[in-house]
């Protein structure tokens, strides 16, 4: 039974420590193609109707092993940024979309982690990752929206450690 396609609305969680070093994975299908994709934790909602927060709980669980759901033990913050990139579908993945779907509509959350917080990859997903100071974090993105995304860390962090506060 062929996979089912995706939704062209997804999250791009840029997860990232108090010193603004940023955790990047490295695709596995970049490896099929000689090139390393490296990104921030991404991934489509499963329906139409998913939250998008819980669409970036399940990714961030799937793709790293943190569990940033409400109530998890682990310190973690996720917060939705409020800004959405809307970008051309690149041409290798068109295919996992249904026909004449050519753009994606992308919903930016931070997720802030402790330092030295323990990765676990999927390895149908992703080979590798590394944590990196949020320039060099961004230099090394493929995606010009990632890297934006990435870019924009310091002045989102510190909005979040505001909210933070004020639900404090």
């Amino acid at each position: 039974m062929p996979k089912p396609y995706k939704i062209p609305e997804s999250v791009l969680v840029v997860v990232f420590t108090d010193a603004l070093d940023v955790l990047l994975i490295r695709r596995t299908d970049g490896d099929d193609l000689g090139a390393e994709y490296w990104q921030s934790v991404t991934g489509s909602k499963d329906r139409h109707d998913e939250d998008l927060m819980d669409t970036a709980v399940r990714e961030v669980w799937e793709e790293t092993g943190i569990d940033c759901s409400a109530g998890a033990t682990q310190a973690t913050v996720l917060r939705d940024w409020k800004l959405v990139n809307v970008y051309g579908i690149y041409p290798q993945w068109l295919h996992r979309y249904p026909p004449g779907i050519t753009h994606n509509t992308e919903h930016l959350f931070g997720l802030r982690v402790a330092a030295g917080s323990q990765i676990r990859m999927n390895p149908r997903e992703h080979t590798a990752y590394q944590w990196l100071p949020y320039r060099e974090a961004a230099d090394r993105c493929f995606s010009p929206s990632n890297a934006e995304a990435i870019l924009q860390l310091p002045r989102m962090s510190a909005e979040m450690a505001i909210q933070g506060a004020g639900a404090a």
